[in-house]
């Protein structure tokens, strides 16, 4: 069997995709996956690592495990994931640093797109839902405009925090955990660490925040996500109207028109902004509205593809 497959280059790539759609603010790389047809084949291979696959380890079982949890599979599709997670973390340090009115531009209709999606998930908007879906929205609009995270602290402590709820995103219908980091203020923070890394600019400090955060991911995918599992197993219609209503609200934090309060050099992870009313007799303005409808009328795209495509991909596994 050759080192490298045709295969294992089709897995990657759709891996590199989905790490591409990961750092991207309101763009889910489960959708992606969906939508390129192994979804299915990535939510079984997650759920074979087992005690049965631990068994087979501590048997020494060690090919047997490696076909039970579809290692050739999920590393493939691993190094793609963080290839495009990588890539894309470049250019979005240049677009916040550079282009930040058509950049947040872009992520206020792909969140916006995602809230209409999450909406569609409730399928009676009684007024228990609507209720829900304002508390969440009031909730969100006024944490987001917090001194705490206008300015979040540099500590390890919060980056463990934001990796643990950021990670809760991945099982979170229409919501991606970039969103989380930068409602939280670190999404700047944590894509500068993975440059530095793959720039080969290595500390003990930039190990150590990355091996931080990871753990809040690991705590915050065994311990948090049992949690929002049984609150959309039991109470399935108000959770989708409060996550609902708190991506409404979140989205005073991607408010593209800004005005800069910091000083100039300033980096961009300490810069604060103040919301302003936009002059729509500028044309920039009219550039960052047509962004912002292109952006969400690609993500409800996206969102009519992987539906089309679903019906497809249970079939081809069920077969």
């Amino acid at each position: 069997m050759p080192l490298i497959e045709k295969a294992d280059l089709k897995t990657a790539l759709c891996g590199l995709m989905m790490g591409a759609a990961d750092i991207v603010p309101g763009v889910s790389g489960g959708t992606v996956a969906l939508v390129l047809g192994i979804y299915n084949r990535l939510v079984s291979a997650i759920s074979r690592f087992d005690r049965q696959a631990l068994g087979m380890l501590a048997e020494k079982r060690w090919s047997t495990a490696a076909e039970h949890i579809e290692l050739r599979f999920v590393i493939a599709l691993g190094c793609g994931i963080v290839t495009g997670i990588g890539g894309l973390s470049f250019l979005m340090k240049k677009l916040l640093d550079d282009h930040l009115q058509p950049t947040y531009a872009v992520f206020f209709g792909l969140i916006l797109g995602s809230g209409v999606l999450v909406a569609r998930g409730v399928p009676r908007w009684n007024p228990g839902n609507v209720a829900a879906l304002i508390a969440g929205a009031f909730v969100a609009w006024m944490v987001v405009g917090l001194d705490a995270l206008q300015s979040p602290p540099d500590a390890l402590w919060y980056l463990f925090f934001c990796g643990t709820i950021g990670i809760c995103a991945m099982i979170l219908p229409g919501i991606s955990g970039a969103f989380i980091l930068l409602i939280l203020g670190r999404y700047s923070h944590v894509t500068g660490l993975i440059r530095s890394i793959l720039k080969g600019e290595w500390s003990v400090q930039a190990f150590l925040e990355v091996g931080i955060f990871c753990g809040g991911c690991l705590f915050g995918l065994l311990a948090f996500s049992r949690v929002l599992r049984w609150l959309l197993s039991r109470h399935a219609t108000v959770t989708m109207a409060t996550l609902c209503g708190l991506m409404l609200g979140s989205l005073r934090k991607l408010w593209p028109f800004k005005l800069e309060l910091s000083p100039p050099g300033t980096e961009f992870k300490l810069k604060q902004f103040e919301n302003i009313t936009p002059d729509f007799s500028s044309s920039s303005t009219l550039v960052t509205i047509g962004l912002t409808v292109v952006a969400t009328v690609a993500v409800l795209s996206l969102e009519a593809i992987a539906r089309k495509r679903q019906p497809a991909t249970n079939s081809e596994t069920a077969a």
